[in-house]
């Protein structure tokens, strides 16, 4: 079989890419941490369309085969990710709270947490929502587990003074807060609150301004 010169030139290139890759000294030691900060970095950077098994090795600087040693598809590495922005989400959450004295402050600081997060990582916050979109729920640890963000809210109400054995109104309270909050962090871009955010002194101003005048976020209103 006879080659011209150009795709002579383009095989010998493309080998020596795949060479390259997979000979590429690995130095992160954990593999799939490295793989998830890389899709982490993809997401922020260029967008979740951008995002690929092949991508994320490219940038994790490890072969195209590596990342199908954890993930069977983008999918499931989508999962993982998300996963990591909910814990995330959940340790700036108990940090804000643990910064908080009164139990109306911490409520408040619980909500501003939130849409600061989305705020902060907005790729990574829509696929945490996007991850959950062909499931039944949320997955556990978003809402289950003890130091998740929902049961954050949850406690913080029972140390309000909600009564714990009436499930059904607690469950409602946490619901109707954490939808306040996702209504603030899809809404607080939007031009028209501008001259409120100015009259208050600011974003976080307004945010909280905004959370206090929710009785679901004061201390004590009606429990």
């Amino acid at each position: 079989m006879i080659f011209t010169p150009s795709r002579f030139r383009f095989r010998v290139t493309a080998m020596r890419e795949t060479v390259a890759a997979e000979n590429r000294p690995y130095h992160h030691g954990d593999l799939r941490r490295a793989l998830i900060d890389a899709a982490r970095r993809l997401l922020e950077s260029e967008g979740p369309t951008a995002l690929s098994l092949r991508a994320v090795a490219r940038e994790a600087g490890v072969s195209p085969a590596a990342p199908y040693h954890h993930f069977k598809d983008k999918g499931e590495l989508l999962d993982a990710v998300a996963h990591e922005g909910w814990d995330m989400l959940n340790a700036q959450m108990a940090k804000s709270k643990a910064e908080a004295n009164s139990i109306q402050d911490k409520l408040t600081n619980l909500g501003v947490a939130y849409v600061r997060f989305a705020q902060t990582n907005p790729a990574l916050y829509r696929v945490m929502y996007d991850s959950s979109r062909d499931k039944e729920m949320l997955p556990d640890h978003a809402h289950m587990e003890n130091d998740s963000a929902y049961c954050q809210v949850r406690d913080t109400f029972v140390e309000a003074g909600a009564d714990v054995s009436d499930t059904i109104d607690l469950e409602l309270a946490t619901n109707a807060a954490w939808c306040a909050a996702h209504g603030m962090a899809e809404m607080i871009g939007f031009k028209q609150f501008d001259h409120l955010k100015v009259a208050l002194g600011g974003e976080e101003a307004f945010i909280r301004a905004v959370f206090q005048h929710l009785g679901i976020f004061a201390a004590g209103q009606g429990r």
